[in-house]
């Protein structure tokens, strides 16, 4: 469809005339894989987008809008018309253009765009883009006569408020005024939105990527971009270097090092900075750099830090692995991003966990992670759940080190230049072997166990993609001794709290049942799995009971230890031709062990015998196995149709000490299996493994506060309780006790109704709206329901989120950042610990402590009848502690203060006022309605489905009910051990009627 010229009597017969008044420029940040180019669009121009196969892409100015149907089409038109920036297309693709990752509709029908939106095209195959970076007002804007005041005046008036007291305050009021622009975006924001509402659209046409070629022109000629224009421009300096910078680079000179003239000291500077990238020892985190943020906080790594430069040097990279999602990838360089998708990380079927979509990107493969049925809804993954993968980790491989960053920002270009996120990151140097000890280390051994959870995460994700499970030997060639801080992850599924060390006397063995007693220091963990396929041995009419009396004679005389287990045999059945790698589950009477005597049991699940039997065959690995002689029992006579649980123990091999020598590459997916399946402390409970090495001092806290972006709908004293008691609090009157118990003195919901334990940072309605960006980019980052506020409210823990330092005022933080703080006696020193990462304040994230599962009083189980732990979420963050002084030496030889961490909000943070209301889910909604900022319903539901910030997690209330039962044996599984059981009986058979002959 053609695209309607704008209506003649608003326009001259030159150029569009500027409707509402006021000169400004919109900055579009070119995301192009060569260099990130600058364009600057005056607010009274008519662009026009275009692709040259010769060329590429090319920006023009239309002179006149009539005159553009003289020449040829347009596929793509650019108005900045009333200081509003529209947007539309005629492209034929229903995909060919898209803002902020969603097709923007065809049919001419304009779009508006704001500060922060990314806009991307496609073209032959390949997509560009640009970034709404911001916009510049070089003249103070008159509001029309028509244009009601009301809560536009209020909110220009609080801006300059803000503004002249910033400059009142500034040490360098003449830098700041050239430097600086938040507040003032704030109010150009305010009224950009208040032009869109008032004023008539220009039709548009929209298709291709922008070109930097004549760009010099463009900018000199077609904007008058002239210094007579700038001197009364508040972000002259800023606009003036930018434009240098673009015409440098379109002529094809700017190299990052080479000097250039044209920039201001400071420019080169922070171009300097940008290409030396960055350093940091682990012991704090950083902030991302923002855009517009003054000069004075560029040059510092303190004031924050680039995407650019984390990555730099780029062409030293081997491989990188993200748990997110970026489309800004080098095309040639081997990528792995493990990422969020609803139906594939649902899916069962093992198509459904990768894609390789981009054919200009050969060596990019997405990676979909599988969330465990077990948290579905009635434990059917057609039904979904509540799940969501949510960490944001790099992992950047060179051939002399490793980098591992830990961030709280998906890597979209919004969050990293517009919104506040914690950056954690250290470098570990390159083993001059690979040692996969490492890879099993316990945190109790060492200083940190960061090479163990770093390599059990990514496993976690990996596990079912075998083309990327060489990750695991790729982490084993660097030395992670020297980590700073402790990896926290959680990882969707239900726990049960690791068994204690059990010794053995069998292990599996290829040849012949070995016998062989077990040693704790050869010890690695254990593995939770079942036995598959005791109904179909246990249930036949012909057998009349006699193989359920021979069980329950061997498993009354089994020696059934204080965690009430008991060892039973793992035997190879390497004659069955279903499976190689089937492992048979024998119970036996240990102290006369015959293999005749024995019950066969069941079998191993097929999904772990894959990896169990090769391991074992090549010496790396032993596995010796305990069940539950009860739940065996109760499962063979049919009274439970769930599963037998069985505890795999995994020790170090006879050939363990040579893996680095024998392994194979088709050995790595085996050596990954088992990675993923060993049992970790997760969640909440790895909050408190890492924690609980440490005794923290209660009547000297002076701070235990949390800032998260989104607060969970199930939130309550008892998940509160529960997060300050793995976070090593204590009530009082056992501050001085010796008990060695670690539930003596724990903290509960009945001393947190008394006395609350945490401070819960959330920013105030009134501080989203005064926002640089207004309230629409908050909607998109906050999440607090309204009756979580209201269930809390009376409790006085919520804090008000003020941004720090000062120059971040007015930008949303997307931070999740925990501290609890102490302060020795006579004030010397701090300490306590820190974190931040992905993990928001829910139990979504670091998981629902579950109550034991109910016994039914006339059929005891000896089962596991400790508490269980629902985890919904992927996450992963850092903690980093500062220890008592006590303790200090044997942690780190030199010492550090918890003050050193500089927080990203203001600390001690303040009390809500009187009459203060958190930026909840109703209040911005009501805030936008108010503000006219949304003008229709049909718009309303149209960005509610922006999300390119975080996916909802927090709709946790279902978990217990989940969670009631305990899993039921698989009709595969069922299939599998049938299948199995015959050939057993077949190979039996044939052995008895060979020895009758």
């Amino acid at each position: 469809m053609e695209a309607e010229p704008p209506p003649e009597n608003r326009h001259d017969d030159h150029h569009p005339s500027t409707s509402g008044g006021g000169l400004g420029y919109f900055h579009l940040r070119l995301l192009c894989p060569a260099a990130p180019l600058l364009l600057l669009l005056r607010s009274d121009r008519l662009y026009s987008l275009s692709l040259s196969r010769r060329r590429g892409p090319r920006l023009r100015l239309l002179a006149s809008p009539r005159r553009r149907h003289g020449r040829r089409r347009r596929a793509l038109l650019l108005s900045t018309s009333g200081c509003a920036l529209r947007l539309t297309h005629r492209s034929s693709s229903a995909d060919a253009v898209r803002v902020n990752g969603r097709p923007l509709l065809r049919g001419g029908c304009p779009a508006d765009l704001a500060v922060g939106d990314e806009v991307s095209l496609l073209r032959r195959g390949t997509r560009y883009g640009f970034l709404v970076e911001k916009f510049v007002s070089c003249e103070r804007p008159k509001l029309a006569a028509a244009e009601p005041c009301g809560e536009v005046l209020v909110l220009r008036a609080e801006s300059l408020r803000k503004r002249l007291r910033a400059i009142s305050e500034s040490h360098d009021p003449l830098s700041f005024l050239r430097d600086s622009h938040c507040v003032e975006n704030g109010s150009d924001d305010v009224r950009v939105k208040k032009a869109r509402e008032e004023d008539v659209f220009l039709p548009l046409n929209l298709n291709a990527p922008i070109d930097p070629v004549a760009v010099e022109g463009l900018l000199r000629e077609d904007c008058n971009l002239g210094q007579g224009k700038l001197e009364h421009c508040t972000d002259s300096a800023i606009a003036k270097n930018e434009t240098d910078e673009l015409i440098q680079r379109s002529k094809g000179s700017c190299d990052g090092n080479t000097e250039q003239k044209e920039y201001s000291n400071e420019n080169t500077e922070q171009q300097h900075n940008e290409n030396e990238g960055c350093y940091s020892d682990g012991s704090t985190f950083f902030l991302n750099r923002l855009i517009g943020i003054g000069s004075d906080m560029r040059v510092e790594q303190r004031s924050g830090v680039t995407l650019p430069q984390l990555l730099h040097p780029m062409d030293s990279l081997e491989r990188v692995f993200i748990a997110t999602f970026t489309s800004d990838v080098p095309q040639n360089l081997p990528v792995t991003i493990a990422c969020h998708n609803k139906e594939r990380c649902w899916s069962a079927s093992r198509e459904s966990r990768t894609a390789a979509p981009f054919g200009s990107y050969p060596n990019l493969l997405l990676v979909y992670p599988q969330f465990p049925e077990e948290i579905a809804f009635g434990k059917d993954r057609k039904k979904q759940g509540v799940a969501c993968h949510h960490p944001k980790l790099l992992v950047l491989q060179r051939k002399d080190s490793m980098r591992v960053i830990v961030t709280s920002a998906n890597l979209v270009p919004r969050q990293w230049h517009l919104i506040t996120n914690t950056v954690w990151w250290q470098d570990f140097p390159c083993r001059t072997s690979t040692d996969y000890s490492a890879l099993f280390s316990k945190v109790e051994e060492s200083k940190s166990d960061f090479a163990t959870q770093l390599v059990s995460f990514i496993a976690f994700l990996i596990n079912e993609v075998p083309s990327q499970s060489y990750w695991i030997n790729e982490i084993a060639k660097y030395n992670f001794e020297g980590a700073a801080g402790y990896l926290i992850a959680s990882v969707p599924g239900i726990y049960a709290r690791n068994p204690h060390y059990l010794e053995s006397n069998y292990c599996l063995s290829r040849k012949q049942i070995l016998h062989t007693k077990s040693a704790h220091r050869m010890f690695l963990g254990s593995v939770q799995t079942s036995v598959v396929g005791l109904s179909h041995r246990f249930h036949i009419p012909s057998d009349a009971g006699s193989k359920l009396k021979a069980l329950s004679v061997l498993l009354s005389k089994c020696h059934v230890n204080m965690h009430g287990t008991t060892e039973v045999i793992l035997k190879r059945n390497t004659n069955i031709p279903a499976d190689a790698n089937a492992v048979s589950v024998l119970v036996a009477d240990l102290d006369k062990f015959t293999e005749e005597d024995s019950v066969h049991l069941g079998f191993l699940p097929r999904e772990v015998a894959k990896w169990v039997s090769p391991l074992s065959d090549l010496g790396f690995f032993t596995f010796s196995g305990f069940i539950y002689p009860r739940e065996a029992l109760e499962a063979a006579y049919g009274a439970t149709n769930t599963k037998v649980q069985l505890l795999l123990y995994v020790s170090k091999g006879p050939e363990f000490s040579q893996i680095s020598r024998l392994i194979q590459d088709e050995h790595f997916p085996l050596l990954c299996s088992l990675v993923a399946s060993l049992k970790r402390s997760l969640g909440l409970w790895r909050l408190e493994e890492v924690l609980s090495h440490f005794k923290w001092p209660e009547t000297l806290e002076t701070d235990f506060f949390y800032s998260a972006s989104s607060i969970g709908t199930s939130i309550n004293p008892q998940f509160i309780a529960s997060f300050a008691s793995a976070a090593g609090k204590r009530c009082n009157q056992d501050l001085d006790s010796e008990e060695s118990d670690p539930e003596w003195g724990c903290w509960t919901a009945n001393h947190e109704l008394k006395k609350p334990s945490i401070n819960l940072l959330f920013p105030t309605i009134d501080r989203v709206k005064n926002g640089a960006c207004g309230i629409q980019l908050s909607r998109h980052l906050l999440s607090l329901p309204e009756r979580t506020w209201q269930r809390l409210r009376s409790t006085g823990i919520f804090r008000d989120a003020i941004p720090h330092p000062y120059e971040r005022i007015g930008h949303p933080m997307h931070v999740k950042v925990a501290q609890r703080r102490f302060e020795s006696r006579l004030g010397r020193h701090s300490f306590g610990w820190t974190y931040c990462g992905s993990h928001n304040f829910s139990p979504a994230a670091w998981g629902q402590q579950l109550p034991p599962p109910k016994a039914n009083p006339t059929e005891a189980r000896a089962i596991s009848s400790g508490p269980r732990l629902h985890i919904c979420n992927y996450e992963l963050g850092i903690i980093l502690i500062i220890p008592p002084s006590a303790m200090s030496k044997q942690i780190s030889g030199r010492r550090h203060e918890i003050n050193d961490i500089v927080l990203p909000f203001v600390v001690p943070p303040p009390q809500y006022k009187l009459g203060d209301r958190p930026a909840t889910s109703l209040a911005m909604r009501e805030a936008m309605a108010e503000a006219r900022i949304l003008q229709s319903n049909d718009l309303v539901l149209d960005l509610s489905q922006d999300t390119d910030e975080d996916i909802p997690d927090e709709d946790d209330e279902h978990v217990i009910e989940l969670s009631d039962c305990s899993p039921e044996e698989k009709e595969e599984e069922k299939i599998y051990a049938e299948t199995l059981w015959e050939q057993v009986d077949s190979s039996q058979s044939q052995g008895k009627d060979q020895a009758g002959q």
